[in-house]
């Protein structure tokens, strides 16, 4: 057996992609379904196998309860550096590296996504340390 994807549903792929690409995912291939009126976007961390499939029905639904999901989780090789990155892009660190370990964002349709510091935690720093949390994460 062997892991394949998890799949999300979205309602603006573009943004989502690009909010997965700041994260260091590329895209793989992306599929258009006439038929069944929807597109499916496989993105993945080059050299890891695993994908998150994100799938954007054609007609307008509401997808609450994103936080009933879970979270996806990327271990990642500077928490830090990846926050930093990702609140200069405008995305909101919900749950601060405050520990030098993990750090929780969402994505621009409300999935929880979870950022481990790959080894050992880093040392405490600012600005996170003191930073609160912000909304639910």
């Amino acid at each position: 057996m062997r892991y394949l994807h998890t799949m999300i549903r979205v309602t603006d792929p573009d943004a989502t992609v690009r909010f997965f690409n700041l994260l260091g995912l590329e895209e793989r291939r992306r599929m258009d379904n006439q038929a069944g009126r929807f597109t499916l976007i496989f993105l993945g961390v080059p050299g890891d196998q695993g994908e998150v499939e994100l799938t954007h029905n054609w007609d307008p639904e509401s997808y609450g309860g994103g936080r009933n999901f879970g979270h996806l989780a990327y271990e990642v090789d500077d928490v830090y550096a990846t926050c930093q990155r990702l609140m200069d892009a405008g995305v909101t660190i919900n749950r601060p590296p405050r520990d030098g370990r993990m750090a929780f964002v969402r994505t621009p349709d409300n999935i929880s996504i979870e950022l481990l510091q790959k080894g050992a935690s880093k040392p405490p720093a600012e600005p996170w340390s003191s930073m609160p949390n912000t909304g639910e994460w």
